[in-house]
This record gives C-alpha cells, structure tokens and sequence, in this order.
C-alpha cells in the first residue's frame, strides 16, 4: 500500500502511470489514497481524484473498485459538500452511458448481440463449447463480446448508484434521476428481467426506510417535496411496466404507490392521479377484469372533468363514451351463485382490496367501501351526469341493450350502432397523461351483452325456439359460441335454458323455475301491502338532532379541558425546546473532545507510521538482498547446466543488480525451452512422414480385401435369395389347400354370425331400456326430494321468523314496562319531596312565629296583680333564670331535641335551682289552679304550635282566674 505527503502526489503518480500503460497499478494507487483514513477531511483534490478514478474503473470496467471508491467519498463529503459526490456520481453514470453508446454504434447487429437473458449471469454453455472448437470467432460472437460487456457493466453501475444513494435525505434528487435513468435503460433495449430487479430494489429501499425511520438522515416522507420523489418514481414504474406488458409488475407497482400513499395519509396531485387510474384501465381490461376498468374509466372521467381546463367537448365526450361502454361491458350477472364458501371469501377479500385500489384516497366517504357491482355503477353514471357527455351512438345502444324490450330485431339495430362506434377513438387533444383511447375494443364485450339480452328477452315470449330462427336473431356469433354463452348464463342462473339438438330447437324455463316464478310473485305482493301499510300509518320519525337541549356546564367542562389539554402541550414543547438546547449543547462539547481526541490520536498515528515505515524500509532491504543472492544461484545453476563458463566473470561485478540477474536467467530458460521446442518439431515432423508412408503402403492391401469382400458376399446373396424363393412356393401351395378344405363351411359361418349379431342388439337394447326407466326414476325422485326440502326449508324459516317477531315485541313490551315503572318512580318521589318540603317550610313558619311571640312577651313590663277577693292562692313557682333562657334559647336554635330529653332535662333543672323569694316580702300558701283554667299549657302549645313544648314552671304562663 502506497503512501503520499499529498492527494496530489497520488494523482500525478497516477497520470504517469497511466501514460506508461499500467492502468491497474494507477487504479490501485488511487483505490489505496481513497480508503485510506488519512485523508478523510474534504478537499477539492479528492474530487478531481475521483474523477480521474471513475474514469479508470470504466476504462477498465472494474465495478466493485467503484463502489468501494464512491462509499469512501460519500463517507467523506456527506456533511461537508454534497454537491461533489452528485457531480462524481453523474461523471460515472455519463462515462458508462457514452461508453456503452459507442460500443453499440460500433456493432451493426444490434438485436443479435443483446439477445442475452439475463445481464448479471455468466457465459452460456454454448458459448463456452463454440469458443474452444472453432478456431476463429463469428462475427455475431464477437459482436456479443463487445456490446454485452459494456452493458452488463452500465446496469452494474445503475445498481451501484442506486444502493449508495438510497435513504439518504441529502441525495434524494438524484436517487430519483437514477431512477428514471435505470428505468429508460430498460424501457429502451426491452430487459424485462433487470426491470423486475430494479423494481424489488426499489421496494427493498422503501421497505428499509420504514423499518429503520429513526435513523440518521432518513428521508421524511411527511414532507411534500420527498413524497412526490417517491410518487414520481414509482408512477415511472408504472408507466414502464405498462410500456413493456409486464402486467404482474404493473399491478404490484400499483400495490407499491396505493401503500406509499396509505402510509403517509396524504392526497396526491390530480396529475398523479389521472395517471394512475389511466394505468390501472390497461390493468384491470388486460386481467378481464371489466367491472374494475369501468369504475377506473370513472375516476378518470371525474379527475379530468373536476381538474383539467383546457378539456375540449370533443375529448370529454371520448373519454364519457369509454366509461359507459366499460359499464355496458360488464356481464349482467353475479357470479357468485354456486360458488364454495372459501371461493367467496376469496373472491370477496379481492373485491375489497380492487375497491381500495379504485378508491384510493380521493373521496373515502363519497361511495361505499363494499363489494361494486354494475347496477350501482350504471345508477352513478346517471348521478354523476356521465350520461350526458356521450355521444349519441352510444347513448343509443345503452337505450337499447337496457331500456328497450326487442327479442326480435335487437341484434339488428344494435349491431351498425357497434360499426359506428369502432370508427371513434384516436389520441386526446388536451389530456396528456391520458392514452390512446380506441371505442372498438368493446365491440367483443357489447356483442356478447347483446346475444344475453336476445336470450333474455326471448325467453320471456317463446318456450321454444328453433335454432336456424335464433342464429337469424344474432348475427354475430356461431351457434357453437352463442351455446358457450348461454352455458356460462345457466350455470350463474341468469338464464333458464335447454339445447335439443335432435330436434334443432332451444327450449326455455323448465318445471323447477315455476315455484320460484311463484316465490318472486309473493315477494313482489309482499313490497307492494308493505308501501300501503307506510302510507296509511308511517312509521315514527327519529327525533330531529335541532332539538337536542345543549348543557352548558359540560360545554364549559370540555372547554377547560381543552385550554389545560393546551396548557399541557405549551409546556411540553418548552420542555422540549429545552432539552434540545442542552443536547445541542453537550454536542458541541462532545465534538470538540472528539477533535481534540481526533488531532492527539492523529499524532500518534503518524508516530506509530513513521516507526513502521524505516521498519519496511529495512525489511524491504533485507528482501532484497536475499532475492539477490538467490538470483545469483539460479544463474548459477543455469549457466552450470548449459555448460557456459565464459558469463562467469559478472557475477564478480559490483554492478550487478538483481533484475540483471533475473533476466540473464530467465534468458537462459528461455533458450533451453527454445531448443527443446526445435527438437519436439523435428521429431514430430520425422514422425508424420513415417505415418504417411505406412498408408501409403496400406492403401493397396485395403482395396484388394474390399475387393475380395465384394465377390464373397455376392455368391452368399445370390445362394439365400434362392433357398427364400423355395420356401415361399411351399408355403402358397399348403395356404391354396387349406383355403380348399374350409370352404365348404363358409355358409354355416354366416349363419352363426347374423344370430350372434342380433342377440347381442337385442341384448343392447334391453339394457338401454332398462337405463333410461332407472334414470327417469331417478330424476323423479330427486325432484320430489327437492321439492320436500324447499317446503321444509320454507316452513322453517317461516316458522324462525315468527319466533324472532314474537321475541321482539316481547322485548319491546317489556322496555315499555320498565320505562312506564321508572317514570311511575320519578313521579311519586316528586310528589313526597314536595310534600316533605312543604312540611318542613310550614315547622320553620310556626318555629319563626313561637320565637317572635315569646320576644314579645318578654319585652313586655311586669305590672302587679290584683288583689284577690276569694281564698289565697299559692304564688306561682319561681323559675331559674337560667331554664328560663334555656327555654327561651331552645326553639330559637331551631334545632329538634326529642320530648323525653327536654323533661329529663327541665326536671334536673328544677330540683338543682334554688327557689326564688317573692319579691314583694309575703309567700302565697295557695295551692295552685288546675290544669283547666290555664289558657298556655303544654299540651295547647304543643296542639297550637305544631309539638314545640314550653315548660311548665315558668311564671308567665299562668293567669288566675
């Protein structure tokens, strides 16, 4: 491995070596500059390096030294200057194109030299074997050797671009001219096999992409300008896999672009789109599958309508004719019926993964996500105002296949409407994206349609019908084909149908189709009471969503929500910027102790090279002078062999060097191996004269043994040919009697042949007889079968039905019982929470009321009493002040103190307060009044005032009488 002080040392050490004709060494000088971790800073001398490279490893086509050699160089430029890299690699793929441009230019046969299947595999047998047994070349061989090699090595290098470049966010752009480049190459010289490899190298780098996102300068395809890069290249796919009839790998390109676009959640450009849905018409028509191209024609006709401007009359009523035609297209019949249940699975997952193909993210809500069908196709032509934009041939036969009833003559008016038709088409004026549109491609399709519509119609007015009659109503088609026809219409029960053909006539309908006639009578009397039934008493309507009362605490509660929810995210994204800040930070630190790390190690390095370089300096000398020595012995012994004493004397020189040496001795083999050859040539040449001679010699003797030969075989001819002609007399003459002896029996032979004969018939025709009356029995009894089983399916579902509708108004009875006892519920606890409010509204007023009465009464100014006339009466017990404020204080807390606790407690109070002297200095001995004379006792203020007792003892509750 060189080394160099400077890139620049390495460059002119290779310009020189490249001038003196070693163009390998110079490749691995600069292979070895470039891999070097020496050099790893950018520079402009590395890119002038490089360009000197490339063009070395074309020169020598030399594909894997480039690769390693642009690795390393986008190792180097990636963050400092990308630019460079995008300029080498362009040199590379220019200088591999031009190359191989001119090697094409140079062979005349074309065709010829790149008939190879595959570019990446070696040398055919064939090759190998015609290269070692000619002697010299064809023309067609050499032609293979000088273009084939450059393009193998023009796809190498578009592989090689396109595995450096890929998921790199810095290098999109040219990826994406790569791209386009590679699929050109393919399109151009038809290579299907390296355009399928292209194809998985390209999904390989997506799929990669989205496993490892988190990587470092990945492409994002969240961002409008890559996603469109992406689009861009696989719609190239697209158009290409079309252009070459790869049809499979066109339909996964589609796979790949409905899956990029799922993956990012974004809609396309409509240029995009009208591009797709033209491709996937192509697809789905070339797979037959019809119902999918006519909803394909329909998204197209909606993109150019809604999008393009310059749309002129003409062309918008071209493309409106090929949707209503790929709609007439369709068959008019499901076939589903008969089908297995995993054969519905499969045909129904399929249904549903074309559907998301067709809908594909440009109006998800606007149609259905289910399984299509024509109807409904045919019902959004009219909705959609296609029907409108057609012309009026078309317009015509769609009136005529779908709204007119003609059995007889429909075939006959439709068929020059389809003459017409095939003349329309050609390029579109003002939709480029848009190919070639030819009406005559559904002529097959629509003279199909018409022959199930004559079937159809005719089956409704005839039961028969001879066939010469049938043929004379469709034109189009043999009986064979209108037979084929009708068989696939049967089995799919579009039709009900019998070919006779010992009687020349089609028979329509049979026994089995008369109960389900019936059955479609029932269910259409059936939909016709269940319309009266809604027009005299309709349905209940759903309660309008206007009267829907709104609260406006829970509108507050979300609203508060959302500014927290708000709050949250600010501070998030603070936090966030914040620890960006810091990483950004300890990044800087972290670099600048790398490159202080970097530059020490550096010198160390160098320390540790240059100690390792006077190291291979001295085993270098060492080398050397063993190889010298060693030199000088093999010129020895070579002179020693060849007995040359006089060249001895330059071994004792001191100029001798050791490629002197080295020469001298390979000179001396040279010359033995020279003189050996002389004396192999001498001999050989001896030798070919003394096997010329022996047949010279032997030629004579072979002629008379051949000779000889001849005349022995001759007589041994002549000798069996007689002894055959012998045999064959006897033999005619014992065939010639035995022909006369039997004779005679020829009359008894015939005789026992005829009554064989006819026993062998009527044995035929018993058995015959007995097949059919056991066939006949059998088709009696399974249509008996069939007919049980029919009554007792019908009976069971009837009977099912009558269960589920006498379960479900059980239901419904018992909601309504539920509801009618929680609204009972809620209307009896109402009335007991207002009674109890009212109650305690009515205690609260007689509470107010007692209080206010016993403030008034205590207020008022104590006057003395009378002086009695009647007996004395005892005084009034005196009552403590402080029962007196208890009591006056109790109701007017306003809280409740049970009957029993309220004696307990005045009792206490009484026995423990001492009694009051009279204040005006006499006691009254009286006993006190009853209990009758008492206007304010207990039991009347407890009946006035609702159960409040005021106690007993006080001295204002009491008048004498």
């Amino acid at each position: 491995m060189a080394t160099f002080a400077k890139p620049e040392n390495a460059l002119k050490r290779a310009e020189e070596l490249v001038n003196v004709g070693q163009k390998q060494a110079a490749l691995q000088a600069l292979h070895d500059l470039i891999t070097s971790k020496r050099y790893r800073a950018w520079q402009k001398t590395l890119e002038r390096i490089m360009f000197k490279y490339v063009e070395l490893c074309v020169d020598m086509r030399k594909g894997r030294f480039a690769k390693d050699g642009l690795i390393q160089y986008r190792i180097i430029c990636q963050q400092v200057n990308v630019s460079s890299l995008e300029e080498v690699i362009k040199h590379f793929m220019q200088l591999s194109t031009e190359r191989a441009e001119k090697a094409r230019t140079q062979v005349q046969a074309l065709e010829d030299a790149l008939d190879v299947e595959d570019l990446e595999a070696d040398k055919r047998p064939e090759d190998l074997m015609l290269s070692y047994v000619s002697g010299e070349k064809g023309k067609d061989r050499s032609d293979r050797e000088l273009v084939t090699p450059w393009f193998k090595f023009l796809w190498e290098t578009y592989r090689t671009v396109l595995e450096i470049l890929r998921n790199n966010s810095k290098l999109e752009s040219l990826y994406a001219m790569t791209a386009h480049r590679a699929f050109q190459f393919c399109k151009q010289y038809k290579r299907t096999t390296e355009f399928r490899r292209l194809c998985e190298i390209i999904r390989n780098h997506l799929a990669n992409l989205n496993k490892y996102r988190d990587q470092r300068d990945r492409p994002d395809l969240t961002v409008p300008e890559s996603l469109q890069l992406y689009l861009d290249i696989r719609i190239e796919q697209l158009k290409i896999a079309t252009d070459l009839e790869l049809w499979q790998e066109a339909f996964r390109s589609v796979e790949d672009i409905h899956g990029l676009m799922s993956m990012v959640k974004k809609s396309p450009k409509p240029s995009v789109m009208v591009v797709y849905y033209a491709k996937l018409t192509d697809i789905f028509w070339v797979s037959d599958s019809h119902l999918y191209h006519a909803y394909a024609w329909l998204k197209l006709f909606t993109l150019q309508k809604s999008y393009n401007k310059n749309l002129s009359q003409k062309d918008l009523q071209l493309i409106a004719s090929s949707v209503l035609l790929a709609a007439l297209s369709v068959i008019p019949y499901d076939r589903k019926h008969g089908a297995s249940h995993l054969e519905l699975e499969n045909e129904k997952e399929r249904n549903l993964r074309m559907t998301s193909f067709i809908n594909f993210s440009l109006d998800p809500k606007g149609e259905s996500r289910g399984v299509l069908s024509r109807a409904s196709l045919l019902a959004e032509l009219t909705n959609k105002g296609v029907m409108t934009c057609v012309s009026q041939e078309v317009k015509d036969i769609y009136n005529l296949l779908e709204n007119e009833f003609l059995p007889l003559d429909l075939a006959t008016r439709v068929q020059p409407l389809l003459a017409k038709i095939s003349k329309l088409g050609g390029k579109l004026s003002s939709a480029s994206s848009v190919p070639e549109v030819q009406l005559s491609k559904y002529n097959p399709a629509l003279e199909k349609l018409t022959t199930l519509r004559v079937l159809q119609q005719v089956s409704q007015v005839y039961q028969s019908i001879k066939i010469e009659s049938l043929l004379k109503m469709i034109p189009f088609f043999d009986f064979s084909v209108v037979e084929r026809i009708s068989v696939d219409a049967v089995k799919y029960n579009f039709l009900a149908m019998k070919v006779d053909h010992l009687k020349g006539a089609v028979l329509f309908g049979n026994v089995d189709i008369e109960s389900e006639k019936l059955s479609d009578h029932l269910a259409i009397l059936a939909d016709s009471l269940n319309k009266v039934r809604n027009l005299i008493s309709p349905p209940l309507r759903k309660e309008s969503k206007l009267g829907v009362s709104y609260d406006l605490a829970e509108i507050v509660d979300k609203e508060h929500k959302r500014l927290l929810a708000r709050k949250f995210i600010i501070e998030k994204r603070k936090e966030e910027h914040e620890r960006q800040m810091l990483e950004m930070e300890r990044e800087e630190e972290s670099k600048r102790l790398k490159l202080q790390k970097v530059t020490e190690e550096a010198e160390q390095k160098r320390l540790a090279e240059e100690y390792i370089r006077r190291e291979e300096q001295r085993i270098r000398r060492e080398i050397e002078e063993r190889e010298l020595q060693e030199a000088q012995a093999l010129l020895l012994e070579t002179q020693k062999g060849a007995k040359k004493k006089g060249k001895k004397p330059l071994l004792e020189g001191e100029k001798v060097t050791k490629q002197t040496l080295i020469e001298m001795a390979l000179n001396e083999q040279l010359k033995e191996r020279q003189e050996l050859e002389k004396k192999l040539q001498k001999l050989a040449k001896t030798m070919d004269y003394m096997e010329r001679a022996k047949r010279e010699e032997e030629a004579q003797l072979i002629e008379q043994a051949f000779q000889q030969r001849l005349v022995e075989e001759k007589i041994l001819h002549e000798h069996e040919q007689l002894k055959e002609i012998e045999l064959s007399r006897q033999h005619h003459a014992g065939d010639l009697q035995e022909k006369k002896r039997l004779a005679r029996m020829l009359e008894q032979k015939e005789i026992f042949q005829r009554k064989i004969v006819s026993q062998r018939e009527a044995e035929y025709n018993r058995v015959k007889k007995e097949r059919e009356d056991k066939i006949n029995q059998i088709v009696t009894m399974r249509k008996r079968e069939r007919e049980i089983k029919r009554k007792l399916l019908y009976y069971l579902k009837a009977e099912e039905e009558r269960l589920t509708r006498q379960q479900e108004e059980e239901e419904a009875r018992k909601r309504e019982e539920e509801e009618r006892r929680k609204i009972e519920d809620a209307e009896r606890k109402a009335k007991l929470d207002a009674i109890a409010e009212r109650q305690r509204q009515r205690e609260r007023e007689l509470e107010e009321k007692e209080q206010l009465r016993r403030e008034a009464l205590l207020r008022k100014p104590i006057e003395p009493l009378p002086q009695p006339t009647g007996p004395a009466s005892a005084p009034p017990e005196p009552v403590p002040a402080a029962a007196a404020s208890a009591a006056s204080a109790a109701p007017a807390t306003g809280k409740y103190v049970p009957r029993f606790l309220r004696d307990k407690s005045e009792g206490q109070r009484a026995a423990a307060a001492p009694p009051e002297p009279d204040r005006w200095g006499r006691k009254d001995e009286r006993p006190p009044q009853s209990g009758s004379g008492d206007r304010w006792t207990s039991e009347n203020r407890r009946s006035s005032f609702g159960g409040t007792r005021v106690p007993s003892s006080s001295s204002w509750s009491r008048t004498r009488n």
